[in-house]
């Protein structure tokens, strides 16, 4: 895409290009204030261009849309604590030299008989022009940042708010047909008539939306009651990876999670989720819509989505060209750059190890190119805890692009990337996440790189290379003359530790000889 279809192109409500050029690296740190139903949040977004880290992330649950549906006003109480949350994040944006915040005002402010004199107070107080969207573009730009996180993502995305419910079709990492609902808990909390005529309302409203929206086996989830609903479902079944993002389960999963709730008392499994207690009143209900929904659109297997409107925002500003990026290998490249000792020799050691991979297939491949680029960025951490530091980094990082095997499969490369050892018991359960041949593919990759990560201060080009030949049980190490005299002790260990992994025999061989 050259510059000139750049500037031709529309750039919604940031009204500027954040990128100074299609190929660039990195993202200028871009602000946006998500004004919901329940939450006021900035988010400050820095790093790999297709794969953003959140330099600054602050919500306060103010609940502007509690009771609305009784008085149609936003709530007084909610209006305040809203107005001084946002004055606080513009006094904080500029602060920090931050370009023009981008507010977004969704479902409680669009439909309150007072929401345009709330944008007005807004901007009085701050000169911030609040954009609000309707249901159907919260609904695009929400299932946009689902594709932050998966590209090419099929399925359904369903973003849940404080007084909406928004499901919008992905097919093949675009956006088709989307709508936008009244089944937010916020507001399904004040219908008359409790469980029984939540229900009723609830299935009236699927029934419409079912008519407009196709059925998919695949569901994403949006939005804060559907995260809180996978903490607890993570806390029930003593799932060992906390990590949100990627997280999956099945609709019986589900099910038997909101069981098991509502016969605990919520303020303790609030605290054992680690949730607000505004989050936990609106679980129940969310709960309620949850279980019509899968049964509805025929859902077999359910997904959580860190991401939603705020990186949708931040999608719809990326050029083609980049969002065709992989935003794993972006943000492994990035950190690469930014933390390792001898940036871009990960690539040479992706080549160097790539021989013992050549059958696995591409979604393995990209997990070993990704270590390969991580192999170095944890190098100023304490030698003796260096490993797990590497594996809690894998498994615990902001990174888009990579399920929860994906995490503990790079994680576990690293670890023994830095020692030659199992890890330990307290890692044991999510390493039990991998299949054996996982497991024992993540054990050789560590290895091979442990091995060649001492050829990285040498020149790429005069770089050893590995001729793996498994029918013959054979591993043979290739050194050019040049770097005849790196192979010394510790380097010979290393080797024949990786060939006892392999089950080969080991042979060391000069270029050309």
């Amino acid at each position: 895409m050259d510059g000139s279809g750049e500037q031709q192109r529309s750039w919604g409500p940031f009204g500027r290009p954040i990128f100074d050029h299609p190929d660039a690296q990195a993202l200028s740190r871009v602000g946006v204030i998500d004004i919901g139903s329940n939450s006021v949040r900035m988010v400050i977004f820095d790093g790999a261009a297709r794969s953003p880290a959140y330099f600054f992330n602050e919500k306060v649950m103010c609940g502007l849309g509690a009771g609305m549906g009784e008085t149609g006003r936003l709530n007084p109480e909610g209006r305040v604590r809203a107005l001084a949350a946002i004055r606080r994040f513009h006094a904080l944006a500029e602060g920090m030299g931050i370009p023009p915040l981008t507010a977004t005002a969704t479902a409680a402010v669009r439909n309150a008989d007072d929401g345009a004199d709330f944008c007005a107070a807004i901007e009085a107080a701050t000169g911030l022009q609040v954009y609000v969207v309707d249901g159907e573009e919260e609904a695009r730009l929400s299932a946009q940042g689902v594709l932050v996180g998966w590209p090419g993502a099929t399925g359904l995305s369903c973003d849940i708010g404080g007084s909406s419910m928004e499901l919008a079709l992905l097919e093949d990492g675009g956006v088709g047909v989307r709508a936008s609902t009244s089944l937010g808990p916020l507001r399904l909390k004040t219908i008359k008539g409790g469980r029984k005529a939540r229900r009723a309302e609830i299935d009236r409203v699927l029934d419409r939306l079912a008519g407009k929206i196709p059925q998919h086996k695949r569901l994403y989830l949006v939005g804060g009651s559907w995260r809180a609903i996978a903490r607890i479902d993570i806390l029930r079944r003593g799932y060992p990876l906390h990590v949100l993002h990627d997280y999956h389960a099945t609709p019986a999963q589900l099910r038997t999670t909101l069981n098991w709730l509502r016969g605990r008392d919520l303020e303790q499994v609030r605290a054992e989720a680690g949730l607000s207690s505004a989050r936990i009143a609106l679980v129940p209900v969310a709960g309620e819509v949850l279980r019509r929904l899968m049964k509805k659109f025929g859902t077999k297997e359910v997904w959580i989505s860190a991401y939603g409107i705020r990186e949708g925002m931040l999608y719809e500003q990326m050029s083609d060209l980049i969002r065709a990026r992989d935003p794993l290998i972006e943000a492994a490249r990035y950190d690469e750059v930014q933390n390792a000792r001898v940036p871009g020799f990960g690539l040479t050691l992706y080549n160097f190890v790539s021989p013992l991979f050549r059958s696995a297939r591409a979604e393995k491949q990209r997990l070993i190119k990704a270590a390969c680029l991580l192999h170095d960025v944890s190098w100023r951490a304490h030698p003796d805890y260096r490993g797990e530091v590497c594996f809690d980094n894998a498994t615990r990082s902001n990174l888009g692009g990579i399920d929860h095997q994906g995490r503990v499969f790079v994680g576990l490369a690293l670890l023994h990337r830095y020692r030659n050892a199992a890890p330990g018991s307290h890692l044991e359960p999510m390493v039990e996440l991998l299949s054996d041949k996982d497991r024992r593919m993540a054990v050789i990759l560590g290895k091979a790189m442990r091995f060649g990560a001492m050829f990285s201060g040498n020149n790429p080009e005069a770089m050893c290379r590995l001729e793996y030949h498994p029918k013959k049980k054979q591993l043979q190490l290739v050194l050019p003359r040049p770097t005849a005299d790196l192979y010394g002790e510790v380097a010979e260990a290393r080797f024949k530790s990786l060939a006892d992994e392999l089950g080969c025999e080991m042979e060391v061989r000069l270029a050309g000889v």
